[in-house]
């Protein structure tokens, strides 16, 4: 099994120009086809088929046409989108314009978060650089009609933003909120028009397949789930950083790689995933088993759990954007249960109550920051009971006592 950290990603074998060249080379709909025969899917989390987007933006008739790279990566414990645009942003920026092309879109904007604004120079003078050497502007590549255009837009740091129809309300100049889907984005987004929402890495990886080709992309990971997939790996481990792995691994294959011991809990795809335990390691992390985000975060054996859920509800509770009641209110409900929790002041019946919110919650909020928010609550009460109950006796000082079976 092979890992590599950023400075030996599979980014850094990718000569910027040449994906470009080999796209230009292929009408429109061979390039759709190009990208659906990889099975590339999104590598923001959503894990929806890149090729089947491009082709649904492509079918729309419409005059006008977006392509938004969502580069906000606000979720905690992910870092990986902040590494390549820093490293591989010709890349991006790259995919982006294949992306146009294929989907006959003119426009594209990257979307930066607050926190990055201070990579803009260099983005700024990576854009100019490829107009200058006719990779973007007008006949790219000095190919008839094919016209590009990125411009770069900063974030004011709210998490909200990083779902793609908030962010393309932020983009219009209105306060970051979901919107209603259907209709989605590729029908109806930025301005009312057909637009591309694609995950920085996602475009990094269709310029890589555009270059090394879908026999190279589909011999990596695994049948169901093809490809590489970039993780940023944190916690309790020896190694914490960016890795690339091929889609397929088992958690226990991982944490080996990072050099992780005496694991309590791992929790796959950032603050907003599911927490695993010990008797779960041997599931593969892909499209179908553990679903992916960005991030990889490790607990060991002296973590608190409930401090871990009261950190993420407070987290949650903070950037709900208070839409819907769900989130807005249920988070906070769950936040104050995990404080009686951690006095001791909790009892049973209070417990399954809650239990039966965050399951509300998931099911009835209106974008995927509520119906993930109540995630590692729910995990860690259904993989820590000793937790909850005070019987851990480690003397942590927490006066937690025994749940009241009132």
């Amino acid at each position: 099994m092979k890992s590599s950290v950023i400075s030996r990603l599979s980014f850094s074998g990718v000569t910027p120009g040449v994906g470009l060249k080999n796209a230009l080379l292929m009408s429109s709909p061979e390039m759709i086809e190009h990208i659906l025969k990889s099975g590339l899917a999104g590598r923001g989390g959503g894990a929806f088929l890149t090729g089947a987007k491009w082709k649904a933006v492509a079918d729309r008739k419409a005059p006008v046409r977006y392509v938004i790279c969502n580069g906000a990566e606000g979720e905690p414990g992910s870092f990986k989108d902040r590494a390549i645009l820093s490293a591989y942003s010709q890349l991006v920026f790259e995919g982006m314009t294949i992306a146009a092309i294929a989907a006959g879109a003119r426009e594209g904007i990257l979307f930066l978060r607050a926190e990055y604004a201070y990579m803009r120079p260099h983005l700024e003078s990576v854009l100019n650089a490829r107009k200058e050497n006719g990779q973007l502007g007008k006949n790219i590549n000095g190919v008839k009609g094919a016209d590009f255009e990125i411009t770069i837009r900063e974030g004011d740091g709210a998490y909200i933003c990083g779902q793609e129809t908030a962010l393309i309300e932020f983009l219009e100049g209105f306060r970051g909120e979901p919107r209603n889907r259907p209709p989605y984005p590729a029908e109806n987004g930025y301005y009312g028009c057909p637009t591309l929402v694609h995950n920085v890495e996602t475009l990094g990886w269709v310029t890589s397949i555009f270059e090394k080709g879908v026999k190279w992309f589909r011999s990596l990971g695994s049948k169901r789930s093809p490809g590489l997939k970039l993780f940023s790996v944190s916690g309790d481990c020896a190694s914490p950083g960016v890795y690339e792995f091929p889609l397929g691994l088992s958690v226990n294959e991982i944490l080996e790689v990072v050099g992780a011991g005496d694991v309590k809990g791992v929790q796959i795809g950032g603050a907003s995933g599911k927490i695993i335990n010990p008797l779960q390691f041997e599931r593969k992390i892909d499209a179908v088993d553990l679903p992916y985000g960005g991030a990889i975060i490790i607990f060991g054996k002296n973590r608190d759990m409930l401090e871990v859920a009261h950190s993420y509800l407070e987290f949650f509770s903070k950037e709900s954007c208070g839409q819907c009641t769900p989130c807005r209110a249920g988070i906070v409900k769950i936040l104050n249960g995990v404080k009686a929790l951690r006095d001791g002041s909790c009892t049973m019946s209070y417990l399954n109550r809650l239990v039966e919110l965050g399951e509300t919650i998931e099911l009835s909020s209106k974008c995927g920051l509520g119906q993930s928010a109540p995630a590692a609550f729910l995990s860690i009460v259904k993989h820590y009971p000793d937790e909850l109950t005070g019987k851990r006796g480690d003397n942590r000082g927490y006066n937690r006592g025994e749940i009241n079976e009132a």
